[in-house]
C-alpha cells in the first residue's frame, strides 16, 4: 500500500514538472522527468484542440529470419494500418490504444528523425525503438515463426477534399503525390516468435 501510494505521489509530481512553466528543478531534473513522460505519459492539448491528419499513412512490415540452412528468408508485407483499422471498424468501443499507438508513434518517429532515419537525441532513439517494438509485437502476434530483424514501409497518401455536389469545379485541387518510404532494417531486441 505504501509502495503504490510513493509511486502515485512520484507520478504526479512528475508530470507536474512536465506541464509545469519552466523552472530551476524542472530545468535540473529535465532528464529523469523527460525518461518517466515520453512515450507513455506525455502531456498535450489535442483532446481540446485536435490536428485531424490531412495525409492517410498504411504502415507495413515485414521481417528477415535465418533458416536452419543458413538461407536468409524475407517475409511479405504485413499491413499494420488494416490490423488497426480493423479492431476500430468491428469494435463498438474500441480503445485508445488500437486507435492511436501506432499513428502516434510515426508522428513521434518523424518529429525526431525528419527524412534521414538517424536518431540525434535519446528520445529520438527511444522513438525508435518504441515503433520497431510495436511492430515487432503486432507481426508476431499475426505470423508464426520467429524473425530476427524487421523493415517498414510507410506509403503516404494525402487526403483530397470531397467534391461538391456538381463535381469538382474550376480550380480544384489535384491529389498531392503518393509517398513511400522504406526505414531500415532494425534487429529485434529479443528473438521475435509468432
Amino acid at each position: 500500500m505504501t509502495l503504490c501510494l510513493a509511486a502515485a505521489l512520484v507520478h504526479v509530481l512528475l508530470v507536474f514538472l512536465q506541464v509545469a512553466p519552466p523552472n530551476p528543478i524542472s530545468r535540473q531534473y529535465s532528464r529523469q522527468v523527460n525518461a518517466w513522460i515520453f512515450p507513455l505519459f506525455e502531456q498535450n492539448w489535442r483532446l481540446f484542440a485536435p490536428d485531424p491528419e490531412s495525409v492517410n499513412r498504411q504502415i507495413s512490415a515485414r521481417t528477415v529470419r535465418t533458416a536452419p540452412d543458413g538461407t536468409v528468408q524475407v517475409s511479405g508485407w504485413f499491413d499494420l494500418t488494416a490490423v488497426d483499422t480493423s479492431a476500430v471498424k468491428h469494435n463498438p468501443f474500441p480503445s485508445h490504444t488500437a486507435q492511436n499507438m501506432l499513428r502516434r508513434a510515426w508522428t513521434s518517429y518523424l518529429e525526431t528523425h525528419g527524412g534521414d532515419d538517424h536518431p540525434r537525441s535519446q528520445r529520438a532513439l527511444m522513438i525508435q525503438q518504441y515503433l520497431r517494438n510495436i511492430a515487432a509485437d503486432r507481426v508476431a502476434a499475426h505470423r508464426h515463426g520467429t524473425f530476427e530483424s524487421i523493415q517498414l514501409r510507410v506509403i503516404t497518401l494525402p487526403i483530397t477534399a470531397a467534391p461538391a455536389a456538381g463535381g469538382p469545379g474550376p480550380g480544384a485541387a489535384a491529389p498531392g503525390s503518393v509517398d513511400t518510404r522504406y526505414l531500415p532494417w532494425w534487429k529485434v531486441a529479443r528473438n521475435a516468435k509468432g
